[in-house]
C-alpha cells in the first residue's frame, strides 16, 4: 500500500512538475497546468495512476484551505465596505447567469427541469481557484478591479449553502428522503456560522495568543491547520459546505494580530492540495464520452462562456464601469468552477442526473477552465485602459505602502512619522505583550517574524513602496537583504542597525538606507550639555560638524576595510591624555 502511494506521488508529482513549468513558460497558469497532467496520467491516456475518486476526497481541502485564506483576507470592516460589490454585483451576477445557463442547458438538451437547474445553476459559479491567482499575479487583486472580482467570486463561494440546500431538496435518492428539510439546513447554518463566530471570539483568538507566546512556529501551523479541519467538519457533520465553515474561520480570525502569521503557515499546504485536486480532476475527465460526443462538450462550453461573459460585461456596464473593465470582467469570470464537480457530484448521488452527465459537464466545466488564459491574452490589447496623461507620473507619497518590521520605541516613531503624512502602514512584531499595549493606543500590530520570505510576502511586501526593518538588536545579515531586495525589487529597503559593527556586517547589502540606533539622540545630548555649560550655539554647530564629518569618514573606512580598527587615527581624543580614545562602537 505504501509503495503504490510512493509510485503514485513520484508519478503525479513528476507530470505536475513538468506540465506546470511548460504552462506557466506559456503564460497560460498553473491550473491548466495541473488539468492537462491529470488527464495525461490518468485512466483514459497512458494509465499509470488510478482512483482518482479517493484522491480528490483528500484533495478537495485544498479548496477548503482556500477559502480559509480568502477570509483572512476579509476582515469584518472590509467585508462591510464591499457589501454593495458583494450582495448587489454578487448576488444579480450568480442569478443572471444561473437562470440564463439553466435555459440553455435545458434547450441544449432533453434533461428535466430539475436536472437543468442542478447543472445550470453550478455553472453559473466560476473558478476561485483560477481567477484569484491570476489577480494576484498581475497585481490586481486589491485594485478596484480586483474587488469587484473578488466580491463575485466571494458571492459564489456563500452560493454554494443554497445550492446543496436545493439539491437536497430536489433529491430524488430515498436514503435522502430522512434527511433535514431545506429550511432546517438553513437554520443549522445559521447556527453553525454563529457557532464559529463565538469560538473564533472566545477560543481560536486565546489560543493563538498563548501560542504566539510561546514562540513556536510549528504549533502554529498545526493550530491553524486543526483550525480550519475542524470548521470544516463540524460543517460536514451538519450537511453544510466545508468550505463555507473555513471562510467563516477565516473571517473571524482577519482581524486579529495573527491573520499573515496564518497565511504563511497555511499558504503552502493550500498550494500543494489546490494542485492535487486539479489533477484529479484532470484524471477524472472522462474522455471517452468527449470523444463520443464532442460537439456537444465544445457547442455547450462555448455557449457557457459566451452566455456568462455577455451577462456579466453588461452587470458591469449597469454599474458604472468601463466598458474595457467590464469586458475583462466577463471574460475572467466566464469558465465554470470547481465546485461544479462538487455539486454534480452531489446531484448524482441525489439521482438528478446519469453518471454520463456528471462526466460530460465535468469536461465542460474542465474545457471552460483552458480557455481563460487565452481569451486574457487574446483581448490583453482590447481590454487594457487607455494611459492618461498624469498615469506616467510616479508614485505619491500619500499612494504608497510602508512595512515596518519591530514596533519597540524606534518603530512606533517611524510608524507615527510615516501615518502623519498620510502614507498606510503595515507594522508586524513577535512580542504579544507589545501587540496588546499597541491594540489598547488604537494601533493595529500583526503578529509574526519578519525575517520570513513567505510573512513578508503575506503581510503586502510585494505591493510596498517601503520595506522598514526596525527591529531591537543585531538580526539581519546581509543575505536576508539581498533575498528581500530580490523578492520585492521594488520596495526601498531602510535599516535601523544596532551599532557600526551592524553597520559594517551589511556592507554590500542593496539598501536605501542604515541608521545607527543612538546616534541621533546621543548627538541630542552632547548638544544639550554643551549648552548647559554656556558654549555659543555656532561653536556647539561647528562641533557637532566636526564629529559628524570624522564619524561618517571612519565608519566609510572601516566598511571599506571590514574591520572596526580602522581610521583610527581620525577618532577625536582628549589632548592632555595624548593618546588615542578607547574604541568606540556605537
Amino acid at each position: 500500500m505504501s509503495e503504490s502511494w510512493l509510485r503514485d506521488g513520484v508519478v503525479l508529482g513528476g507530470f505536475a512538475l513538468v506540465f506546470v513549468l511548460i504552462f506557466r513558460r506559456l503564460g497560460l497558469g498553473a491550473t491548466l497546468g495541473y488539468l492537462v497532467a491529470g488527464a495525461v496520467v490518468g485512466p483514459h491516456v497512458l494509465r499509470l495512476v488510478g482512483d482518482a475518486e479517493s484522491m480528490i476526497g483528500v484533495a478537495e481541502l485544498g479548496i477548503t484551505l482556500l477559502l480559509f485564506i480568502v477570509g483572512l483576507e476579509l476582515n469584518p470592516t472590509r467585508l462591510w465596505a464591499l457589501k454593495k460589490e458583494i450582495f448587489g454585483l454578487g448576488l444579480l451576477q450568480v442569478i443572471a447567469c444561473g437562470i440564463a445557463v439553466t435555459g440553455v442547458v435545458y434547450l441544449g438538451t432533453h434533461f428535466s427541469l430539475a436536472a437543468a437547474l442542478v447543472l445550470g445553476l453550478p455553472l453559473a459559479l466560476s473558478s476561485t481557484a483560477q481567477v484569484l491567482p491570476m489577480l494576484q499575479s498581475a497585481g490586481r487583486l486589491r485594485t478596484p478591479f480586483g474587488e469587484r472580482a473578488f466580491s463575485i467570486l466571494l458571492f459564489q463561494d456563500l452560493s454554494i449553502v443554497p445550492l446543496i440546500t436545493l439539491v437536497a431538496v430536489l433529491s430524488r435518492n430515498p436514503a435522502d428522503a430522512g434527511g433535514p428539510p431545506g429550511w432546517l439546513l438553513f437554520l443549522y447554518t445559521v447556527g453553525a456560522i454563529g457557532g464559529l463566530v463565538l469560538a473564533g471570539r472566545f477560543l481560536l483568538r486565546p489560543l493563538f495568543r498563548i501560542i504566539g507566546n510561546l514562540g513556536e512556529r510549528e504549533m502554529f501551523v498545526f493550530a491553524a491547520l486543526f483550525t480550519v479541519i475542524g470548521a470544516a467538519a463540524i460543517m460536514e457533520a451538519l450537511g453544510l459546505s466545508t468550505a463555507l465553515g473555513a471562510f467563516v474561520a477565516g473571517v473571524m480570525l482577519a482581524d486579529s494580530p495573527y491573520r499573515h502569521e496564518l497565511e504563511a503557515d497555511v499558504e503552502p499546504f493550500r498550494s500543494i492540495l489546490l494542485g492535487l485536486f486539479f489533477v484529479a480532476v484532470g484524471m477524472m475527465l472522462d474522455l471517452n464520452a468527449i470523444a463520443e460526443r464532442p460537439l456537444f462538450v465544445i457547442g455547450m462550453a462555448l455557449a457557457l462562456i459566451a452566455t456568462k461573459a455577455v451577462i456579466i460585461f453588461g452587470i458591469g456596464m449597469a454599474f458604472k464601469m468601463t466598458w474595457r473593465s467590464a469586458l475583462a470582467l466577463g471574460l475572467l469570470l466566464s469558465q465554470g468552477g470547481e465546485f461544479g464537480f462538487v455539486l454534480f457530484a452531489q446531484a448524482q448521488r441525489a439521482m438528478l442526473i446519469e453518471p454520463q452527465a456528471a462526466s460530460l459537464f465535468g469536461a465542460i466545466v474542465t474545457l471552460s477552465m483552458v480557455t481563460t488564459p487565452f481569451l486574457m491574452m487574446i483581448t490583453q490589447r482590447i481590454r487594457a485602459e487607455p494611459i492618461k496623461q498624469g498615469d506616467r507620473e510616479g508614485p505619491k507619497a500619500d499612494g504608497s505602502n510602508a512595512l515596518i518590521v519591530g514596533y519597540g520605541r524606534f518603530g512606533q516613531t517611524v510608524a507615527q512619522m510615516l501615518i502623519a503624512q498620510g502614507v498606510p502602514v503595515t507594522l508586524i512584531d513577535t512580542d504579544i505583550e507589545m501587540i496588546d499595549v499597541a491594540s489598547d493606543f488604537g494601533a493595529k500590530v500583526y503578529y509574526g517574524d519578519g525575517t520570513r520570505m513567505d510573512l513578508l510576502r503575506q503581510a503586502g511586501a510585494g505591493e510596498a513602496e517601503l520595506i522598514m526593518f526596525c527591529m531591537d538588536g543585531d538580526q539581519l545579515s546581509p543575505e536576508l537583504i539581498e533575498g528581500v531586495h530580490e523578492a520585492f525589487p521594488h520596495a526601498s529597503i531602510f535599516v535601523r542597525a544596532y551599532d557600526r559593527r551592524a553597520v559594517i556586517k551589511l556592507k554590500g547589502a542593496p539598501l536605501d538606507g542604515v541608521v545607527r540606533e543612538v546616534l541621533e539622540s546621543a548627538v541630542k545630548m552632547a548638544r544639550m550639555a554643551l549648552k548647559s555649560l554656556g558654549v555659543e550655539d555656532m561653536e556647539i554647530d561647528r562641533t557637532e560638524d566636526l564629529y559628524r564629518g570624522r564619524d561618517k569618514e571612519r565608519l566609510r573606512a572601516q566598511v571599506e576595510a571590514g574591520d572596526i580598527r580602522a581610521a583610527r587615527n581620525i577618532i577625536i581624543t582628549q589632548p592632555e591624555r595624548g593618546g588615542l580614545a578607547e574604541e568606540q562602537t556605537g
